[in-house]
């Protein structure tokens, strides 16, 4: 059973090498469930690493439904990591309804090319898990990384075990959330060929200041965040 670690940092990707890891998920701000990184962190993992790097192309947090201007900065992004030398790219594209937005994912997987590609976990918001299936099979994804639509994989082993039955080796189905030495031979024994982790370790770090520089306002998956137009304008009115 191939063994992909989400690294969220340099560090974190040296340590799965290390330790064994067979591939990683590059992102950046797991508590945003992971957003692109950067191009310098990019260049510096594919350039020390020797495992598959795969990397996930999100613009922002919230949900996956994206502007135009999203959309071109996403594409320009895959465009990097094929430059950098990636082996892979992990990303998506749902429709305002929360369903495969077919025309602009396929468009992401032709640019990706020969990259692999895998459709990230947008795939538990989509309402008929086989439908979605079957269309991400017909645009060529590589495989998908879900939970099964659960809030973690082992709760939702019963559903991946059909999509994965379902699939007929078309695609594979990665199962990701939640997954730990503790359980991971559930996955192993359920017939699984991948399984996604972070394996994270917590560590308080000391030196910091006494004023906070994050805003709990800003973590909720039911907003997203941009700059206003009209509050920029009063305030440099005032300037």
């Amino acid at each position: 059973m191939l063994l992909e670690i989400c690294a969220s940092s340099y560090q974190s990707a040296i340590n799965a090498q290390n330790a064994g890891a067979h591939r990683i998920e590059l992102c950046s701000e797991l508590a945003l469930g992971g957003i692109t990184p950067s191009y310098g962190l990019i260049k510096k993992v594919v350039e020390n690493l020797s495992i598959p790097v795969h990397v996930l192309i999100r613009p922002r947090s919230g949900n996956f439904s994206y502007s135009e201007e999203e959309f071109e900065i996403m594409k320009a992004d895959i465009l990097l990591c094929k430059e950098l030398g990636c082996q892979g790219i992990v990303s998506g594209v749902l429709k305002s309804d929360n369903t495969i937005d077919v025309i602009r994912t396929q468009e992401l997987i032709e640019l990706s090319k020969p990259l692999t590609f895998t459709f990230h976990r947008a795939f538990d918001w989509v309402e008929d898990s086989f439908e979605a299936l079957e269309t991400l099979i017909n645009v060529g994804v590589d495989r998908i990384l879900t939970s099964g639509k659960k809030t973690t994989a082992l709760e939702g082993i019963p559903l991946l075990k059909d999509l994965e039955t379902k699939a007929d080796n078309k695609l594979i189905i990665l199962p990701g959330s939640g997954i730990n030495s503790e359980n991971a031979l559930q996955f192993k024994e359920a017939g699984f060929k991948e399984i996604h982790c972070s394996a994270s370790k917590m560590e308080h770090i000391g030196g910091l200041g006494k004023i906070p520089m994050n805003s709990s306002v800003f973590f909720d998956e039911n907003i997203i965040v941009s700059s206003d137009y009209e509050k920029i304008k009063a305030i440099v009115a005032i300037c």
